[in-house]
Order: structure tokens, then sequence, then C-alpha cells
């Protein structure tokens, strides 16, 4: 029969800050945003596969689920700010080109943002994906909202429609 592999799929870091200071008297800290290790999760998890396509199966069936942490997390990160911006990198270093376009969209309108690299950490990264129900980054949030990743931004952009978002939610 079929020769058996063995497939050990080691638990990335996630992180969950332990608190997110907000004060209705304070802006919030500039710069973006981190995540401190709270909690690490470390233990291999090993399953025995009898194929390749098993193996491509299981793996692609074993994903972070949104917990009822993470969610909490992501909803108040994304409420303590009128414009969040996941994305690969950071605002001032961005590490893939469509980040890059949608920082350059930001700036040029004067917005005050703040930034979330997802490369940190890989349970954010799939929690935030299913968070939005959207499959890539980056990712916009705008006064709570989900707004859209780089072509819904460029294309709001271009339009008038995203000044129009940033605008009223400055005002709120």
């Amino acid at each position: 029969m079929g020769s058996q592999s063995l497939l050990v799929l080691s638990a990335p870091t996630m992180v969950i800050p332990s608190k997110i200071a907000v004060s209705s008297l304070a802006p919030p800290r500039p710069g973006p945003l981190c995540f401190p290790r709270a909690l690490t999760i470390t233990d291999s998890v090993v399953f025995r596969v009898k194929s390749n396509s098993a193996r491509n199966k299981l793996a692609s069936s074993i994903r972070c689920a949104l917990t009822p942490a993470l969610k909490t997390t992501l909803d108040k990160v994304v409420t303590s700010h009128k414009v969040v911006l996941f994305m690969k990198g950071t605002k001032d270093f961005p590490q893939c080109g469509f980040s890059q376009t949608v920082v350059q969209i930001l700036k040029s309108l004067n917005v005050p943002f703040e930034s979330v690299n997802i490369l940190e950490n890989e349970l954010l990264r799939q929690g935030l994906k299913e968070y939005s129900s959207w499959p890539t980054f980056p990712q916009l949030y705008i006064d709570g909202e989900f707004f859209g990743g780089c072509d819904i931004t460029v294309e709001a952009y271009k339009s008038g429609e995203l000044q129009e978002q940033v605008e009223k939610a400055m005002c709120s």
C-alpha cells in the first residue's frame, strides 16, 4: 500500500494584547499598533497521513479559527482608531506593493491612521481573514467598519468615495 509519512505542525505564536488603552480625553498613541506577547502556543501537533494528497488536504483544513478573544481584540483595535490598516509591513516600511499603494493613498489625503503588521503573527493574519471575510491584505477599516483591500481603496480614491468616507469618520 501507500507509504506513510509524518506531518508535524508547530503552532505559531499567538499574541493577544493585554489591553488597549483608549481614553476619550487623549488621542490614541502614535505609531503602529503592537500586539505584545501575552499568550504563547508552542506545542507541536503530530498527524500520521498516508499520502501527499491527504497531507495537503489536512494542512489546508487546519487553520486558525477566529477565537472569541481575538475577535474581541480586533473589535477594540478597529473601533479605537478612525482609520486602521492591517498590512504587510508598517506604514513607514511596507513589505508589499499593495500595502504600499494604500499607504501612499492615505498619506496623500493626510489621513492619520494606525497600521498593524500582519507579518508578525500568523494567527492574527488568519483570524483577520475570518473577521473581515476578506482573504487578502491589506485590509482597511474606517470608523470601525471594513472598507476593503487595495483595489477597492484605489477605486474609491479615484471616485472620491474614500475622501468622503474618511471625512465622515473624522467628524464622527
